[in-house]
């Protein structure tokens, strides 16, 4: 009987993290068809969970705020990234346009600046993934992980 509620504890301390993944999937997916929007979508999973099961468990409250720590901080460094390549794009273009830049040349600049923001965005859901699965293992294991760069927001 006692073994059955920490199971339990574990299971729900781990969708806090996997959670997260199925908000960057379901964000990933809007954008692929076409809906161009930005919401912090992988805060929502964890939040809830967290909302509704940190009253139970005090693990459960320790890794939803260190799921959640993570996803704000990853969604601050997301935005610091779509402002840069805003601003790499808007002055490469106006350089362009003003130097009277053959149109060759805008598009070979804005290629480059494109294929560079995807691979930026490529490698930050590669390695997402692999540290929050890693994350959600630990947490079904019951041991203490903590999120390398994370700004701790929720203490």
């Amino acid at each position: 009987m006692k073994e059955k509620p920490k199971q339990q504890m574990r299971i729900w301390a781990m969708l806090c993290h996997l959670s997260a993944l199925v908000g960057w999937i379901l964000l990933c997916f809007l954008v692929f068809i076409g809906i161009p929007l930005y919401l912090p979508l992988n805060i929502l999973p964890p939040l809830v969970i967290w909302r509704f099961k940190k009253s139970q468990y005090p693990w459960i409250d320790f890794q939803g705020k260190e799921s959640l720590n993570f996803q704000m901080t990853l969604t601050f460094y997301t935005f610091i990234v779509i402002t840069i390549s805003l601003i790499l794009v808007l002055t490469s273009f106006s350089l362009a346009v003003t130097t009277n830049g053959s149109i060759n040349e805008i598009k070979n600049t804005l290629d480059n600046l494109l294929i560079i923001l995807i691979s930026l965005i490529v490698f930050k859901l590669i390695l997402q993934s692999f540290v929050v699965t890693f994350a959600a293992m630990k947490a079904y294991n019951g041991e203490h992980y903590r999120y390398p760069f994370t700004i701790r927001v929720l203490r």
